[in-house]
């Protein structure tokens, strides 16, 4: 089975994370209600297991709960892809939200990198900080070994954009990860 337990407490959160890359199914609860939704359609779209909870210090604000759960979440990914043999390695997606349009294209490569070009026209959705979108991606590229990049085409309403962002992942992750042989995808012989 490719799955991990993360438990990851600091003096700003205390989380536990479960991922299951085989077993689709999500129970999400970070006290920030928009990027619990995001989490939902994330695991719904990757087609992967992902209970989540976390108790942050959200009287502060929600930056170091977005960026932690990040950090879990690409630590768990990390350990639960294990050395990456038999995975296609590669995923991308473009999808649409109403009048948004999200790319994403990523590489298991084992090298943690983010690419993030997308403009968030308001500064909050609920109590979400939509600048944590990207500091979400990058905690969880960097701690997967993933290269991620994530572009909008355009779009005009912000909950739009994070929706469209977080399936396009989603989607990208679910082709990324879905086994079908026993290399390992590289020329090298190392992920």
């Amino acid at each position: 089975m490719r799955e991990a337990v993360v438990n990851r407490e600091t003096l700003e959160t205390k989380i536990k994370l479960q991922l299951n890359l085989d077993n689709p199914g999500a129970k999400i609860s970070t006290g920030v209600g928009f990027f619990d939704h995001m989490l939902n359609l994330l695991a719904f779209r990757a087609g992967i297991g992902l209970e989540v909870s976390c108790q942050g210090d959200l009287h502060v604000d929600d930056h170091h709960t977005i960026e932690d759960v990040g950090i879990a979440l690409g630590t768990a990914f990390a350990e639960a892809i294990s050395d990456k043999r038999g995975i296609n390695r590669y995923g991308n997606a473009a999808i649409p939200m109403d009048e948004a349009l999200a790319e994403c294209a990523l590489d298991i490569s084992g090298r943690g990198f983010l690419v993030f070009n997308a403009q968030m026209p308001q500064p909050q959705i609920g109590n979400f900080n939509t600048e944590m979108t990207e500091e979400f991606f990058r905690a969880f590229a960097t701690k997967a070994g993933i290269t991620l990049h994530i572009n909008l085409r355009y779009g005009k309403n912000t909950h739009h954009i994070i929706e469209a962002i977080f399936k396009a992942v989603g989607v990208a992750i679910s082709q990324a990860i879905k086994v079908n042989g026993t290399e390992i995808s590289s020329t090298k012989g190392l992920l």
